[in-house]
């Protein structure tokens, strides 16, 4: 019925979901196929029932239907819940009461990718479990035809913003924000939720269009969040708030248009949170800057450097039974009282809770902490086959030389500041990271990381900023 085993490229299968390019390794074929094989991992546990829905990219609906004919091929039956975004997927396990579902989305990555992000139970699957469905696709182990699952199309919206807007109560200060969707998922949920808790909100690129026309949506990167900088400048307002594509990350302005690292704002939060759970764990992502551990412990909580990867982290919050945490990158986690996923909409709601309850501006927050010079999360092409050796020659020979963690690949501990290798899980990318007490400190960090990527067969590459 769905494309033979050897039609579907195992490189697709990473570690927290399965993406690829959308018209070539997600045709219709192969997509079919995933569903049937996700559906009959389902089925063996005693599921029989998942939501599906789909991100703004142009290549979406074909693939949402194709995962969902895989799907009903089996026996599964579908709550269909539309053009979504992520956050609403994972909360839509819970308000329909179901253990399995689809996400169809390309998160950050350019236009011509997509990918499927799968739950069991209330989380998403990775590592072996995402396997696993290659495994039962290639072994052809998938339930044969039999009576079709049924398919029921199911509103989310409403719902999901009456639960949000019940989470959050701002204080006394009225505030105003710069909302940037980016053309994404976020322009459908964002600005009536900041309006019905008391913000003034001001839209950027609010009307989802899988072109992408005004900027790609990934707000970690600061060239795309020129457009947001340039509006709270221009408009006075207290913050901007950027999504990506399908509303998982957070990106955040200040008030002055200067862009807020990950890890800064993750501190800002730390600050809400341990003085009403002092002694609370603190897992910090390996890419942190050293502040954010030192401020968790300066503010009484426990700190404890953890992987990066949403669904690693997540994992590792139940296992700690964790408050928070989150990652340079924008997923913030937050389960003191949330639902411990990555919903950057409550993460926004959040941050203008705790803007609203003091008068101090968020670039005079960001001044109080201690304030390191950083490169930005530096992501560079190398190949699949390549990247993993580069990564374990680098750390092989630094764990003779220095102190070392390594969690997740290697973050080499200098004197004045640390260097992190790493390889991207989603992507034929090397990531890494330096940071130093001073300039000229990060300046001579910068030079002999580079050095040691390219000892071990690494690329050359420049660093971002």
């Amino acid at each position: 019925m769905y494309s033979n085993s050897s039609q579907v490229p195992r490189h697709i299968f990473r570690e927290y979901d399965i993406r690829g390019l959308a018209e070539r390794e997600l045709s219709d074929g192969i997509v079919g196929a995933i569903g049937a094989a996700y559906g009959t991992y389902l089925l063996g546990k005693g599921i029989y029932s998942a939501v599906v829905g789909g991100d703004a990219r142009l290549s979406t609906p074909r693939i949402k239907s194709a995962v969902t004919d895989g799907l009903t091929s089996v026996g599964i039956s579908i709550i269909d819940i539309g053009l979504s975004a992520t956050p609403v997927f994972y909360w839509s396990l819970y308000h329909f009461g179901v253990s399995g579902g689809v996400m169809v989305t390309g998160s950050h990555n350019p236009p011509e990718f997509n990918g499927l992000k799968l739950a069991c139970g209330k989380t998403t699957m990775w590592g072996e479990d995402i396997i696993e469905i290659y495994r039962i696709i290639s072994e052809r182990r998938s339930e044969k035809p039999g009576t079709r699952g049924a398919v029921r199309d199911a509103g989310i919206i409403e719902p999901y913003l009456e639960m949000l807007i019940s989470k959050i109560q701002l204080g006394p200060r009225k505030l105003k924000l710069v909302l940037d969707s980016g053309n994404g998922t976020g322009g459908i949920y964002a600005p009536p939720f900041m309006r019905a808790i008391g913000v003034d909100v001001e839209e950027l690129f609010s009307e989802p269009d899988g072109r992408f026309p005004n900027h790609h949506p990934d707000p970690t990167k600061r060239g795309y969040l020129l457009p947001l900088m340039d509006a709270v400048k221009r408009s006075g307002a207290d913050a901007g708030i950027g999504f990506d594509g399908d509303s998982d990350r957070i990106g955040v302005v200040d008030d002055e248009g200067n862009m807020i690292f990950g890890d800064q704002l993750m501190a800002i939060y730390w600050r809400e949170i341990l003085q009403k759970h002092p002694g609370a764990v603190g897992i910090t992502e390996i890419k942190s800057s050293a502040m954010l551990p030192e401020e968790i412990a300066r503010l009484g909580g426990r700190p404890m450097w953890w992987k990066s990867g949403h669904s690693l982290m997540k994992a590792k919050m139940r296992e700690e039974n964790a408050l928070f945490a989150g990652e340079v990158s924008g997923h913030m986690f937050f389960a003191d009282e949330y639902y411990g996923y990555d919903d950057a909409f409550y993460a926004a709601g959040r941050l203008a809770r705790i803007l609203s309850n003091t008068e101090k501006k968020l670039s005079e927050l960001i001044a109080e902490l201690p304030r390191y010079h950083s490169t930005a999360e530096t992501r560079f092409p190398c190949p699949d086959e390549t990247k993993f050796g580069v990564v374990d020659r680098v750390k092989e020979r630094a764990i003779k030389e220095a102190e070392t963690i390594t969690v997740d690949g290697v973050r080499i501990i200098y004197p004045d500041g640390w260097g992190l290798l790493r390889v991207s899980n989603t992507q034929p990318i090397l990531v890494s990271r330096c940071e130093g007490k001073t300039e000229e400190a990060l300046r001579r960090i910068m030079d002999d990381m580079k050095r040691r990527v390219m000892e071990a067969g690494g690329p050359d590459f420049e660093w971002e900023y």
